[in-house]
């Protein structure tokens, strides 16, 4: 059972530590607004990749063969939806603000909840996650096979592992927000992850 939950945090690391455009929108949101956004995020991330462990557990060889059809129409759609948050993001940043004072504006994505509402509807529409985590299952049927309870501490593995990762990513992203708290230094930042993530849409459209 050790081993099972073992081969779950080190499958769970292997999908999280790649820096793409969710580690960027994590680290970004961290940065403009709060840690506990960023971790609303983070953990939005987890329960994706635990989500679709758990369907490679339950599933295997079946999933792949429903998401290799699919695969082209998800990727546009996700591509799509990282070229409008990055959109949104520029133009809050860009959008003149009222000389009053307050608390800064937020995005979209600018509250716990909607972070990790957000992130996980996001994460979701990525199918090379369900397809590593199937080829990672299909792979090592001795360390899960039919076992609920050897499955099920795969799964924990993975969204543990996920989770750490993107939580650290998030208080990454909140330090460096607190060494750039003044008008300018949220500009950069916000226009710097906008065009990221933007960079980030190419790619996942073309299919990188």
């Amino acid at each position: 059972m050790t081993t099972a939950f073992l081969a779950g945090v080190v499958a769970g690391y292997g999908v999280a530590v790649p820096v793409g455009a969710i580690a960027v929108l994590v680290m970004g949101l961290s940065a403009r607004t709060s840690f506990r956004v960023g971790a609303g995020a983070a953990l939005g991330v987890a329960t994706a990749d635990g989500l679709y462990a758990a369907v490679a557990v339950l599933g295997g060889a079946a999933v792949a063969g429903l998401v290799a059809p699919v695969a082209g129409p998800l990727r546009l759609v996700a591509a799509g939806v990282l070229l409008a948050l990055a959109g949104y993001t520029a133009w809050g940043a860009l959008r003149p603000r009222p000389a009053v004072p307050g608390p800064p504006a937020r995005d979209g994505l600018g509250t716990p909840g909607r972070a990790f509402a957000g992130v996980l509807a996001l994460t979701v529409l990525n199918p090379a996650t369900v397809v590593y985590f199937v080829a990672l299952v299909l792979g090592r049927g001795d360390v899960v096979g039919t076992d609920r309870l050897a499955g099920a501490l795969f799964v924990a593995g993975v969204f543990l592992a996920s989770a750490s990762w993107q939580l650290l990513i998030a208080g990454g992203g909140s330090l460096v927000g607190r060494a750039l708290t003044g008008p300018r230094g949220r500009l950069v930042t916000a226009l710097a992850a906008s065009a990221i993530v933007a960079a980030l849409a190419v790619v996942t459209l073309l299919g990188g």
